[in-house]
């Protein structure tokens, strides 16, 4: 996480609390007064850096950290970029086997659902790829 870097608050590409994403493009995301580069996870704990930048590196281990707090997410939303790409059906039945459900849709589209949604204070979290 770079630009409005606050000491103290933001920890190896980890920003707590919940935040909406405020712009996307450019390769990047605006959110809690700072702007990334690359693609981001908005999870139940906070926003952190995703090291995912194609919808075919969506794998287990990429969304670890979305099972590691299944508890507080009732839906994933996804965001594969400038084109909707559906998860191979092993990862779809490894989220719904953790309570998880799943919805993929372009990356501004789940941007502006995830705003909806955490504003209505339901148990969202949203794995974004940035888009150019």
């Amino acid at each position: 996480m770079s630009e409005g870097r606050i000491p103290g608050q933001i920890h190896d590409g980890f920003l707590p609390g919940r935040h909406g994403i405020d712009a996307y493009g450019n390769g990047g995301f605006r959110f809690g007064q700072m702007s990334h580069r690359g693609s981001i996870l908005l999870l139940p704990s906070g926003v952190r850096a995703w090291e995912v930048s194609a919808p075919s590196a969506i794998d287990g281990p990429s969304l670890a950290p979305v099972l590691a707090e299944a508890e507080g997410i009732e839906l994933l939303l996804i965001g594969t970029g400038a084109e909707i790409v559906f998860l191979p059906e092993i990862l779809r039945q490894r989220l719904k086997a953790a309570g998880i459900g799943l919805d993929t849709m372009q990356t501004g589209a789940a941007a502006r659902t995830y705003n909806i949604l955490m504003a209505e204070n339901r148990k969202v979290a949203a794995a974004l790829l940035a888009v150019p």
